[in-house]
């Protein structure tokens, strides 16, 4: 399939967000654990890795979670300190992720995990029974997915966790979102120092827990109010909370200098609102690090080769291992548009902007008619391009049902805001 998106006559956007993912995703699981369930829950995501995290709750023999990274991981841990013997599995890309590192440290408290296939990546065979815990170590700038999965499962062992974290701790925010949501369900967690965390054996207790809007899929309007040619028009989206668990909150101050404001309206209300606009001046560049953010960046390294302000972004270590590669596949699209971004190792990208970039195939922003933006089986390409229709007049989007992953409604609040959508 295929999306020919056109730029809208007038911008109108009214859009209520969509549940957060991560943290629909944590609740569930810390629900689970604590014997609440799903009825205890309010507003869970209905995206595809929520489902598929569902899914995998229901305890199959086979659990199949697709590409749904975080519900592998998370269902891991998980059915290490069950019962039974499951097999859990995924997409082909899904078992191209390595899990090793998650695998050992579970191995390391007891548990009986064994590869089905490739060393170090799914399927798995795992044979749930109590763990002892303990202590373990884990690197610091491995998915912050692999900590939080360990962290949820420590009330739960025998000797509770101690989990060290060496070497620079990426994606701390994420961490910090699983420790204070596992504070609310009773869990007694804490920091020892800057990089360790204690769990003690103290069980969950069920609560009512009511799930945010999520921060990751504002970021796609903010990048549209900065992107129209209008600077008066504004986006109003619906359930965003300003003292958030998440640490995607950052969009607001990553775009606050790219000029767009975020107006804070109804705070208290259990569905706030929030007014983006623009205000001040374009800056002559940006420097970013995206160390605590990995997944505001196809959003931003878009929005400024688009806006034709020069960046450099740095701390993008992890994007090379998530839905695709992600440095890799941003340089690809990129180059479609005229846009020649540099990358420096694993963790670094650069563009001097269009003034100073050597010439190429294609023009600065003058892509060829037939051209279409691949999205790689990651929702976040594919909703990070789309807005480019603004600048660009119009753009196509291969296999753009890829955004239920994480915003299923995307492109029908993007149709109700006012861009013609053909599907081709």
């Amino acid at each position: 399939m295929k999306y020919h998106i056109i730029k809208p006559q007038n911008l109108t956007a009214e859009v209520t967000l969509p549940a957060s993912k991560s943290l629909s995703n944590r609740a569930l699981l810390l629900s689970a654990l604590s014997g609440g369930g799903m009825k205890m829950l309010t507003n869970v995501s209905d995206c595809d890795d929520t489902t598929a995290l569902l899914r995998g709750l229901g305890l199959p023999s086979t659990i199949d979670v697709g590409a749904a990274g975080t519900s592998m991981r998370f269902l891991t841990a998980l059915l290490a300190i069950g019962e039974g013997s499951h097999i859990i599995t995924g997409s082909q890309r899904m078992c191209h992720r390595p899990i090793g590192v998650l695998v050992e440290a579970l191995r390391q408290l007891g548990a009986d995990i064994s590869y089905v296939g490739q060393e170090g990546f799914p399927p798995l065979n795992i044979k749930g029974h109590q763990l002892r815990g303990g202590e373990v170590t884990l690197k610091g700038d491995v998915s912050s997915q692999y900590i939080s999965a360990l962290m949820m499962i420590g009330p739960r062992l025998e000797q509770g966790l101690r989990l060290h974290l060496s070497g620079t701790v990426i994606s701390r925010p994420y961490i910090q979102m699983t420790m204070e949501m596992m504070q609310s369900f009773g869990a007694e967690v804490c920091w020892e120092g800057e990089d360790t965390i204690c769990i003690e054996p103290v069980p969950y207790a069920p609560i009512p827990y009511l799930i945010e809007a999520d921060w990751s899929a504002a970021s796609y309007w903010y990048e549209i109010v900065l992107l129209s040619d209008n600077p008066q028009e504004t986006a109003t989206l619906t359930g965003l909370f300003n003292q958030s668990l998440q640490g995607d909150r950052a969009v607001g101050e990553l775009f606050d200098r790219l000029s767009v404001r975020s107006i804070f309206l109804s705070e208290g209300s259990d569905r706030p609102k929030t007014s983006l606009i623009r205000r001040g001046a374009i800056p002559a560049s940006l420097e970013a690090d995206f160390t605590r953010t990995p997944d505001l960046a196809q959003t931003l390294v878009v929005s400024c080769a688009l806006k034709g302000i020069p960046f450099r972004f740095c701390g993008l270590q992890s994007l090379r291992i998530k839905e695709t590669d992600r440095i890799a596949a941003l340089q690809k699209e990129l180059r479609k548009l005229g846009v020649q971004v540099e990358v420096e190792g694993d963790n670094i990208m650069q563009w001097d902007g269009p003034e100073k970039q050597q010439a190429g195939e294609v023009a600065y922003l003058k892509p060829a008619p037939s051209t279409a933006i691949d999205t790689y089986e990651d929702h976040r390409m594919a909703m990070a391009f789309a807005p480019a229709a603004l600048v660009l007049g119009s753009i196509d989007i291969n296999n753009p049902e890829v955004v239920s992953k994480s915003y299923p409604r995307y492109w029908e609040d993007l149709k109700q805001a006012g861009f013609e959508i053909q599907e081709l």
